[in-house]
């Protein structure tokens, strides 16, 4: 059970995970609905296929069922079910260090591979506010790689993806309208309304989401614009993948748990990651972090590498 030092849950924090664990469930049933008509149309194309082949087309060299092109409208990207029941435990407190936030990291990760859902990586996303000394839990990730199929589904990934859905945005590099996020207003949001698909309900869950986050960082930017900072907690080092992903998404700070070496010695490749790396994202304005909480984040490491899958070797 993750220990909790808050003194209760705030209402904005229980808002916010509701609205998450609602949003879950628009994304996840949209997106069985998306599968299950390509599979009814998939099907039907190979069936008029079939017939046209062996109709009164006089026995001809009919290529057209070979040649039928498939194009997936749609990826699931779900949180496990355990990981839905939990986030009133994990969205309703303040959090104030980096002890607390890895260890929400690491528990997850620890969790997923107790729970058989993925591979031994959590991640979390926090918004740091600065005037009140602490941060609130924005969305959480674990690898769920092997279960969804999905090479591209690390544990940072789907934190980063939850994130941005939930924020309205493509980046987490986003200006303070003075506390009021009211959806639209924010530069970088990304609503196509011309292409909306009658899923107005699922753009509301978004806005309400957002609304419950109260922003009162009192930094700014040399041109006086102050800016949200949200920051990316993980329970290990990430791969080149989710290195880069770390600064295309916008996260002002990554903070690390165990090393690349503890990943790899249980037969992870973690691709092309050096210290390099990690100083272009000081270079690029990224705060880092590393070696908190390491013993911890690595035994995860290690008890998975006894009998989990290490699926990309």
């Amino acid at each position: 059970m993750l220990s909790s030092s808050s003194s209760g849950p705030s209402p904005s924090a229980s808002s916010s995970a509701y609205a998450l664990a609602a949003l879950v469930g628009v994304a996840t049933t949209f997106g069985l609905r998306m599968q299950q008509r390509h599979q009814r149309n998939l099907k039907s194309r190979r069936r008029k296929s079939n017939s046209s082949g062996c109709g009164g087309g006089g026995g001809g060299d009919d290529t057209s069922a070979d040649t039928t092109v498939s194009v997936e409208g749609s990826v699931m990207v779900t949180l496990p079910t355990w990981a839905i029941a939990s986030s009133s435990e994990y969205f309703s407190r303040r959090y104030t260090t980096d002890a607390e936030m890895m260890s929400l990291a690491i528990h997850l990760s620890d969790r997923n591979v107790s729970e058989g859902t993925g591979g031994p990586f959590g991640s979390a996303i926090f918004e740091r506010h600065a005037s009140g000394g602490y941060c609130t839990l924005v969305s959480i990730g674990m690898n769920r790689v092997v279960p969804l199929g999905n090479s591209t589904l690390h544990g940072e990934m789907v934190a980063i993806q939850l994130a941005q859905r939930k924020v309205g945005s493509f980046t987490l590099r986003m200006d303070d309208d003075d506390g009021d996020n009211d959806g639209d207003q924010h530069s970088g949001l990304f609503y196509d309304d011309d292409n909306n698909d009658g899923k107005d309900d699922d753009r509301n869950i978004v806005e309400e989401s957002t609304a419950t986050c109260t922003i009162i960082d009192d930094s700014a930017t040399p041109s006086g614009r102050r800016e949200r900072r949200f920051e990316l907690f993980t329970s290990c080092e990430p791969c080149a993948m989710c290195l880069g992903a770390t600064l295309w998404s916008g996260a002002s700070r990554i903070v690390c748990g165990a090393t690349k070496e503890d990943a790899q010695s249980i037969g992870f490749d973690e691709g092309p990651v050096y210290e390099r790396s990690y100083e272009h994202l000081k270079n690029c304005g990224v705060e880092v972090t590393r070696n908190v909480l390491t013993e911890e984040a690595a035994s995860v490491l290690r008890r998975y590498g006894n009998s989990g899958v290490i699926y990309n070797r």
